[in-house]
């Protein structure tokens, strides 16, 4: 087994950790990760001008979709972006003990209508955990609360064992 070795430098000092072995998740391994986790960062994406947020997700497995229940102010820039159908990428990712794993899905978020959601919609949106309402400034009936659906182009994953101890 080759091992690369890649320095970080922390603070004033330097330390190595050496990647021992990098692979890419199967389709199975990716589905059992993401119906393990709940909580990804979003990127969206138009022209030259990017946005991040923090997200909860439900996933579905057997059409390997996720479901997103996103809230906005309406002057936010969260809701700009949100209306100009944006490129989307979900990065869902961990850190256990010494290995590593990421997934990344990639494609374009659907405003999904209440009116237009089926019964197996609505138990996956209810697999995404509720906004907290509390953590925003303004009362709950100024926030805009929609539901989304990123079925993507592109998901991939990668996991990467890591010998810390370098």
């Amino acid at each position: 087994m080759a091992t690369i070795k890649t320095v970080f430098p922390l603070s004033q000092s330097t330390e190595t950790m050496a990647i021992d072995q990098e692979t890419e998740m199967a389709d199975a391994e990716i589905d059992e990760f993401l119906g393990q986790r709940e909580t990804g960062v979003l990127s969206l994406a138009r022209t030259d001008d990017p946005y991040a947020i923090p997200i909860s997700y439900g996933y579905d497995d057997d059409e390997r979709v996720f479901y997103m229940r996103l809230v906005a102010t309406p002057d936010s820039e969260k809701r700009e972006f949100l209306e100009s159908s944006p490129g989307a990428r979900l990065v869902v990712y961990d850190d256990e003990g010494s290995t590593y794993r990421s997934v990344i899905a990639t494609g374009t978020l659907e405003d999904i209508a209440p009116s237009e959601l089926t019964p197996d919609q609505i138990a996956q949106y209810g697999d995404a955990k509720r906004p907290l309402f509390e953590i925003w400034a303004r009362g709950k009936e100024e926030l805009d609360i929609e539901l989304y659906q990123l079925d993507p182009d592109s998901l991939s994953g990668r996991r990467t064992e890591v010998d810390r101890e370098g």
